[in-house]
């Protein structure tokens, strides 16, 4: 958003004011002890957030979950990032020159730009940041494998690359397990577990997380945005706040009574039963967006489902409709559809698989499990009741299998143990997320070797074939390929497409939605 001068309310004001110097260029707000004035509107000096978990970290190499990288997008920033249009975009790169062989990318960084501690930013830090997300992130080693940065003076880094690929730039703009920027001596100190100590660029501060109840985080008043339109995560960003809090609240009931009686400014994951009742409201204000992928995922690699006779099986059992229609409940916020990708991006949305996508036969199904062997063995669940929509879809499996005819058991967990729980291949047989979209097929979970223990040749294969292809034709032809295998294989499959549902006082000027909740930029009237 465009900066505003603010308007004087009284002659009084104006002439004290006038005392300290209005005639600055840049915004000026009277302040008193509840917010600042503008006009005759009066504003807060801080946001509440509700959003349904705590997150596991704020160090994005290391997690996927979306409150985790909502969060810390606030405090980090990136070489590039995404535009509204989905494009990478510069943000602390100034720009990028890339070698006619493709294997070389040489990015010119912005000068003069402090982190939170007030070091300025330079090549060491960046080239420290950048290696560590090459060896920490599960996409980026899956991605940019052997891949290198280097230092070539103190506000140029160069990156090598072992082949060229058409999507470098898109993997390291994309939201998840961003590559943060952050400075060289928190990374050398950083235990294997993750930085502890949060400190970015961006134009919020981390302050303080107070296990169990909040993150708090401050406006960074020394932050330089980018001199260009706000546009997506790309663009000026300003705090016009000086305290941002994220609540957690995993009872859905909470966050919506917050919303209805403003102790909340904005709630996030609203759950789908609320949809209609908060669109009826007068001082709220809901916002439905692309979501993603309700995924489910089934163990490949040990008990009864290692066997691909078994999982498909279970596959002919699913009917997805009656998964969807319990998980979101308002059909305007579910989509069936065998696709991964989102629908809307027409190089990559696919209908392979169709054929054996939401059979809904039971009998056929009890026919298959027979001639599998199956013999009562007990099938684990696992999923989270942070997230209504995966626990939901959780139970409506269980029953579903169930009446198949197999001994099935949930265990639930809060968020950070389920993401714990998922890496021990023991503990678990199948179990569900709702996975946001990502920009390119590569990127998806579905095909991660770290997210559900995936390990195919085939579809590393078909995945370096993707990335390396001379055409939008045959890249799409590749995922089409990809994705028909993913239903012959059955590491997974797709439930349906869905929406998110956010909800926010009437309050807000200047708050957009893209990918997540943007804060920067948005004010608070009281």
């Amino acid at each position: 958003m465009i900066s505003r001068k603010f308007k004087l309310v009284t002659l009084l004001l104006t002439l004290a004011i006038a005392l300290v110097g209005c005639n600055s260029e840049s915004d000026e707000a009277s302040k008193d002890k509840e917010g600042v004035s503008e006009g005759n509107k009066k504003y807060k000096d801080e946001i509440n957030i509700a959003v349904t978990a705590q997150p596991p970290t704020l160090d994005s190499a290391m997690t996927v979950s979306q409150v985790a990288l909502d969060i810390a997008g606030n405090v980090y920033e990136t070489l590039y990032t995404l535009n509204k249009d989905y494009e990478p975009t510069p943000m602390l790169a100034e720009s990028v020159d890339i070698s006619e062989d493709g294997k070389t990318y040489s990015f010119k960084l912005r000068e003069g730009i402090t982190f939170h501690n007030g070091k300025e930013m330079t090549s060491e830090d960046v080239v420290a940041s950048m290696n560590r997300w090459l060896e920490k992130s599960s996409r980026a080693k899956s991605l940019l494998a052997n891949a290198k940065f280097e230092a070539d003076g103190a506000y140029t880094v160069n990156l090598n690359l072992e082949s060229p690929t058409s999507d470098v730039l898109i993997v390291m703009a994309s939201q998840s397990n961003f590559p943060a920027i952050m400075p060289k001596e928190i990374i050398d100190s950083a235990p294997a577990e993750g930085v502890s100590e949060y400190i970015g660029t961006g134009p919020f501060k981390f302050e303080e997380w107070k296990q169990d109840q909040y993150i708090h985080l401050v406006k960074n008043e020394d932050y330089k945005p980018v001199d260009s339109e706000p546009s997506g995560f790309a663009g000026k960003k300003e705090a016009f706040v000086n305290d941002v809090f994220y609540h957690f609240v995993t009872d859905h009931s909470t966050r919506i009574a917050g919303i209805q009686t403003g102790e909340y400014d904005i709630s996030d994951s609203i759950p789908t039963e609320s949809y209609e009742q908060l669109n009826a409201m007068d001082n709220v204000k809901v916002y439905t967006f692309v979501g993603g992928t309700l995924t489910l995922f089934f163990n490949t690699n040990e008990g009864v489902l290692a066997d691909v006779k078994m999982r498909q099986a279970v596959n002919t059992a699913l009917n997805m409709d009656e998964i969807l229609l319990a998980s979101f409940v308002n059909k305007d916020l579910y989509t069936l559809d065998p696709g991964y990708m989102n629908p809307n991006a027409v190089q990559w949305a696919s209908d392979a698989g169709k054929e054996v996508y939401n059979q809904a036969d039971l009998e056929k199904a009890k026919t298959l499990l027979k001639e599998a062997g199956y013999n009562g063995e007990e099938i684990t669940l696992l999923t989270t009741g942070d997230y209504a929509e995966m626990s939901t879809a959780t139970t409506v499996v269980q029953e579903q299998l169930r009446q198949l005819g197999m001994n099935v058991k949930i265990d639930n967990f809060d968020f950070p143990t389920f993401l714990e729980t998922k890496n021990d291949w023991t503990k678990w047989d199948i179990f569900i997320t709702s996975n946001g979209y990502q920009l390119t097929p590569p990127q998806l979970l579905a095909v991660n070797p770290e997210w559900a223990g995936l390990n195919d040749p085939k579809v590393k294969e078909l995945l370096s074939s993707i990335r390396q292809a001379q055409s939008q034709d045959e890249s799409t032809a590749k995922w089409d390929e990809l994705q028909g295998y993913l239903y012959e294989s059955l590491s997974s499959t797709a439930i349906g497409q869905y929406k998110s549902i956010l909800a926010t006082t009437d309050k807000l000027e200047g708050f957009e939605v893209f990918e997540a909740p943007i804060i920067w930029n948005t004010k608070v009237i009281e």
